[in-house]
């Protein structure tokens, strides 16, 4: 990343808020004459980007018509890392319905306080009458730490 100093060093410690929470991290951002404002940057840029990944998942259920809550239709495993450090987790959903439906559910990955890191949608597709149908919601970037995931929305259609 060029440019200013503190953007990159805001750049660099957005990063590693985003993937490890706000702390030690902004050691190393050379040319600082503020250290308490790049700080606040960084917290700044890092609620922004969850709420931007909150509202994106939020209009993706919200462009589905004619659905109905279906919250208390699914069920999460436990989230682990894949591979590429994201965030994933298995999610079941169950078809009460009497012909085969769809299901669009957000996700939201959080800390261990609660405080949302990221949020995703996963949609299972065409899951027959009284059946259950299974995807896997994985996190839009790194995520470290002890991650939790809860059900955000569900929407059945």
């Amino acid at each position: 990343m060029t440019g200013h100093p503190v953007s990159r060093c805001v750049g660099t410690a957005l990063a590693f808020v985003l993937s490890a929470g706000l702390g030690a991290g902004l050691t190393g951002c050379s040319g600082d004459d503020n250290p308490s404002a790049t700080v606040s940057k960084v917290a700044s840029a890092a609620r922004s980007a969850v709420s931007e990944a909150t509202a994106a998942a939020g209009r993706q259920l919200d462009e589905i018509k004619g659905g109905i809550d279906a919250k208390g239709a699914v069920e999460l495993g436990t989230p682990a890392t894949d591979s590429g450090g994201r965030a994933a987790v298995e999610v079941t959903v169950h078809n009460s319905a009497g012909s085969a439906k769809s299901f669009a559910v957000q996700v939201d990955f959080t800390d261990t306080s609660g405080n949302t890191l990221d949020a995703a949608v996963v949609t299972v597709s065409d899951v027959a009458a009284g059946k259950s149908g299974t995807g896997t919601a994985r996190s839009n970037r790194k995520l470290s730490g002890e991650v939790k995931a809860e059900v955000a929305r569900a929407v059945r259609y």
